[in-house]
């Protein structure tokens, strides 16, 4: 797992809002260029690397989604604050407190702030614990001596630069990640070390798959496009949602039944069942209510395909995430117990 907690703590250190992933994208194509694949680009900006199999008749799809939630400048405030729109389905009350960056167009520097309720200050504001915390009360306060519209304006800051949070990854000695973004960098550090150890095993695997490194799967249209013609079977990697009348927990891989889409396919669902209850790795079955995939984008715009969903338990989805090592690495041994075995 040492290699895997690696890439995990490496991807969530990169900024990768949904739209500005370029780095991220730029730092997968330089990994998986130095295992001896080639990195296919899309014009989207997603990755795709084809690992040829025995069987090149009829292929097979995984997809993990580097773009994370985040934010972009909606406007400069008289007092030099920001005001800002969220990328992605999640509350300002999940980032009130953050640390951010705001990743300046005008002249490609990084300036750091706070995300704070515009009353935030309990000694003054008779309403700061009871206030709605949305667009409007919601700012962003800058490091920077700054209390004018003007003298922002002057850092270079402008409407429509992205803004990143935090990541503050932790990795506990009881075996706990701790970090925003584990939705989905967990799964394409898995994809990532699998890559890297079939290269060095010299493993060949029984179909040619494709490993799609998708965008824009937070605002949900990631991996529709591009997928070849051979491909009959599709596997989201992705996360498992925690909470409330869920299954999933942070020791098992987590495998999805239905989602805000609807079901995915029983019999492929099935399959990694079986497999799961062969190699006696921990799973556990769930549904997500509020939630969608690339699989379940690909699916709506008309692709042909047998459709799964996987991934890990992931605490806090869309917050301040968790997961523990024994999930990820349940989910690991399953995806590549998946790439081993026969199609249905």
């Amino acid at each position: 797992m040492s290699q895997t907690i690696n890439y995990i703590q490496r991807l969530t250190n990169i900024p990768s809002p949904t739209g500005y992933t370029t780095e991220i994208m730029d730092y997968v194509a330089r990994e998986v260029t130095s295992y001896g694949y080639q990195a296919n680009r899309t014009n989207k900006g997603s990755i795709m690397v084809t690992v040829p199999g025995t069987n090149d008749q009829q292929h097979r799809i995984l997809t993990a989604h580097l773009d994370t939630l985040g934010a972009i400048v909606r406007a400069v405030k008289p007092d030099g604050r920001l005001k800002m729109d969220l990328i992605g389905g999640f509350v300002y009350n999940a980032i009130e407190g953050e640390n951010c960056t705001i990743h300046v167009s005008k002249n490609g520097h990084n300036i750091s702030g706070t995300i704070l309720l515009h009353q935030t200050s309990v000694h003054v504001y008779k309403d700061a614990g009871t206030a709605e915390r949305n667009q409007d009360s919601m700012e962003i306060r800058l490091d920077e001596k700054v209390s004018t519209e003007a003298e922002t304006r002057a850092l270079g800051i402008e409407v429509g630069d992205f803004i990143s949070f935090d990541p503050r990854v932790v990795v506990t000695a009881s075996g706990f990640i701790k970090s925003r973004h584990l939705d989905d960098k967990v799964s394409a550090a898995i994809l990532l070390n699998l890559l890297k150890t079939y290269r060095e095993e010299k493993i060949q695997l029984p179909y040619t798959t494709h490993f799609y490194f998708s965008n824009n799967e937070e605002i949900g249209y990631g991996a529709n496009s591009n997928i070849p013609e051979k491909v009959v079977e599709y596997l989201a990697v992705d996360m498992g949602a925690m909470g409330d009348d869920q299954q999933t927990d942070e020791y098992s891989a987590s495998i999805c039944v239905k989602d805000g889409s609807g079901p995915y396919h029983y019999e492929l669902r099935q399959h990694l069942v079986s497999l799961a209850e062969k190699g006696n790795i921990p799973y556990k079955l769930d549904i997500y209510p509020y939630y969608g995939s690339d699989a379940s984008a690909a699916l709506r715009a008309g692709s042909d395909v047998r459709h799964a969903l996987l991934g890990a338990g992931i605490e806090s989805s869309h917050s301040y995430e968790r997961t523990h090592i024994d999930s990820v690495q349940a989910t690991e041994r399953l995806v590549d117990a998946y790439l081993k075995s026969k199609m249905l």
